[in-house]
C-alpha cells in the first residue's frame, strides 16, 4: 500500500542518520532519548507464569538496536504481590548489570490502573528529557529492529505523533477461541486501522506497540484515567489537536491472546464499555474542536464511535438473537423477513470480515456463532459505557499464561504447569447463566419453528443455541 511504501522509502531515507538522533529543535539542542516504557500490570495471579510472560518481555525490550546511551527502558509494575515485585525487580538488576539503561518502577497504589501508571512514569527525571516513547504491555515482545523501523516515520513528518505496529499471535493455534480472535483481530489491523491511517490519519491506539511523540502527548493533555480505555482517549485528544497516525502494518510485535474465556469476557467487556463510556464524555469536546475539519470529527463520531462502537454490537445482537427469533414466533402472512435480509447482506459483510485470514475461513460457522454469542456480552457493555453505570470503570487485568511465547527449557516447564492448573480451572470452571438462559430461548425458537415455521429458521436457531450451551458449558478456551 502507499502507507506501507513511505514508511519503507522514509526507513532507508533516513537510516543513515539514525544513530546520531540530536537534531535541533528551535533554537536549542536537545539529546534525543528513546524511553521505553513497559506497562506491567500485575496483580495476584500465578508467579511463575507472569515471570516467565515478563522475563521474555523485558529481555526483548533490552535487546532492542538502538545507540545504549539514547535508550531508556521503564519497568511500570502496578502488581500488588510482593513475590511478583521482587522477581519483576531482581530481572531489571539483571539487565542493568550488563549496561542497559533501565529503570525499575512500582507504585504504592493503582490510581488509575495503566494511564495513571504511564502519567507517573513520564513524570520522571530521566524520562523528562526523552523525545519519544513506545509502549509495550507486559506480554509483548518487539523484535530487535522495532526501532530502526518505526522511529525514521516520527523523524520525517513534524506532524506525526504515533506509529503503531501490528501484533503478531503467537498462541493463535492454541484452540478454537484463540483462532476466532485471530480472525477479529485480523480484520481490525488489515482494514480498519490501515484505511484510517491511509484515508483520515486517524485510528484508534491499540494501547501497546506504539511509538509516540512526547511532545504530542503533552499538546494532547497527557494519560487520562477517566475511562478504561485510556489509549484511545489520548489517541482522540492527539487526532482533534491536529496530529496524524500512521499504522506500519509491516511491523509486528509478538504478543499473545487470552486463551481463558473468562479473561476473554472481561477483556471484551472493557473493549465494548470503554469506547462508549468516551464517546459519551468527548462528543461535545469533538464538535467544538476548531483544528480538524468538519468530515474528521464526522468520521471520528460517526464512523468510528457510533457505527463501529455503539451500533455494530446492538445491530448484531438485536438481529440474530432478537428479531429472527421473535419473527419465528409471531411472524405470519402480514409480517415477513425477506430473505436477503436474514441471509445474503450477513452473509457477504461476514465474508468481507473473514478475508483477512484465509487459513480459517474453514471456522467460519463457528466465528459467527460464537460472535453471535458475544454480542449479548458487547452489547450489555455498551449500554452500560452510554449510561455510565456502575461498571463503566471496571478494570480487570487479562490473564495470560504465557505458554507459547518462547521455546526455551524454561518456556517449557512455564507450559507443562499451565497445563496443570488448566487442568484444574476446567474442573472448577461454573456454568454460564446468561448463555445457558440464551440458549433455551433459541432452543424453543427452533422446535416451534419445525412444528408451525415456513421459512426454516430453525437450521440457524439450533446451531445457534448449541453455540450458546457450548460456551454456558465452558467448553471454549481454557476455563
Amino acid at each position: 500500500s502507499t502507507m506501507l511504501y513511505c514508511t519503507q522509502r522514509q526507513e532507508s531515507t533516513l537510516s543513515g542518520t539514525l544513530v546520531l538522533l540530536c537534531p535541533m529543535w528551535g533554537v536549542t539542542t536537545y539529546l534525543r532519548k528513546f524511553c521505553l516504557s513497559m506497562c506491567v500490570p500485575l496483580s495476584e495471579t500465578s508467579r511463575i507464569i507472569w515471570w516467565q510472560v515478563y522475563r521474555l518481555s523485558i529481555g526483548a525490550a533490552c535487546g532492542l538496536w538502538w545507540p545504549a546511551d539514547k535508550l531508556v527502558i521503564q519497568v511500570l509494575d502496578d502488581s500488588t504481590d510482593a513475590g511478583i515485585r521482587a522477581m519483576v525487580e531482581a530481572e531489571c538488576r539483571r539487565w542493568a548489570g550488563k549496561g542497559v539503561q533501565i529503570r525499575y518502577e512500582n507504585r504504592s497504589n493503582r490510581s488509575g490502573y495503566k494511564a495513571g501508571a504511564m502519567r507517573e512514569g513520564l513524570k520522571k527525571g530521566y524520562a523528562k528529557d526523552c523525545e519519544l516513547v513506545a509502549v509495550f504491555d507486559a506480554d509483548f515482545q518487539p523484535d530487535a529492529d522495532f526501532l530502526r523501523r518505526t522511529v525514521p516515520v516520527l523523524q520525517a513528518d513534524p506532524s506525526v505523533a504515533l506509529v503503531q505496529a501490528r501484533w503478531r499471535f503467537v498462541n493463535a493455534d492454541e484452540c478454537i477461541l484463540t483462532r476466532i480472535q485471530e480472525m477479529s483481530l485480523d480484520y481490525h489491523f488489515s482494514v480498519e486501522q490501515e484505511v484510517g491511517s491511509a484515508c483520515h490519519g486517524f485510528f484508534g491506539f491499540n494501547g501497546t506497540a506504539g511509538v509516540w511523540r512526547v511532545q504530542a502527548l503533552a499538546d494532547a493533555g497527557g494519560w487520562k484515567d477517566r475511562t478504561t480505555v485510556e489509549d484511545m482517549d489520548l489517541a482522540v485528544r492527539a487526532s482533534m489537536r491536529g496530529w496524524r497516525f500512521v499504522y506500519a502494518g509491516d511491523v509486528q510485535v509478538r504478543n499473545e491472546l487470552p486463551s481463558s474465556f473468562k479473561a476473554y469476557r472481561y477483556q471484551q467487556h472493557r473493549w465494548s464499555c470503554g469506547p462508549a463510556n468516551l464517546m459519551r464524555k468527548m462528543f461535545w469536546e469533538i464538535v467544538a474542536s476548531r483544528q480538524v475539519s468538519a468530515w474528521k470529527k464526522v468520521h471520528v463520531l460517526y464512523g468510528f464511535f457510533f457505527v463501529r462502537k455503539v451500533v455494530a454490537h446492538l445491530v448484531t445482537f438485536l438481529f440474530y438473537c432478537v428479531v429472527i427469533p421473535a419473527y419465528v414466533l409471531v411472524g405470519g402472512q402480514d409480517v415477513r423477513l425477506p430473505k436477503y435480509v436474514a441471509m445474503y447482506v450477513p452473509a457477504i459483510i461476514t465474508l468481507l470480515n473473514a478475508v483477512c485470514t484465509p487459513r480459517s475461513w474453514h471456522l467460519l460457522v463457528f466465528w459467527i456463532l460464537f460472535e453471535n454469542v458475544m454480542s449479548m456480552h458487547r452489547s450489555k457493555a455498551t449500554i452500560i459505557g452510554l449510561v455510565e453505570a456502575s461498571r463503566a470503570n471496571e478494570w480487570v487485568v487479562t490473564e495470560k499464561l504465557g505458554s507459547v511465547t518462547s521455546s526455551t527449557p524454561a518456556a517449557t516447564t512455564t507450559m507443562a504447569t499451565n497445563k496443570g492448573a488448566t487442568k484444574k480451572k476446567k474442573s472448577q470452571s461454573s456454568i454460564l447463566a446468561p448463555e445457558i438462559v440464551m440458549g433455551l430461548c433459541l432452543l424453543y425458537c427452533a422446535v416451534y419453528d419445525i412444528v408451525f415455521g415456513h421459512d426454516h429458521f430453525y437450521v440457524y436457531l439450533l446451531m445457534q443455541s448449541a453455540a450458546a450451551f457450548v460456551i454456558g458449558f465452558g467448553y471454549v478456551g481454557s476455563q
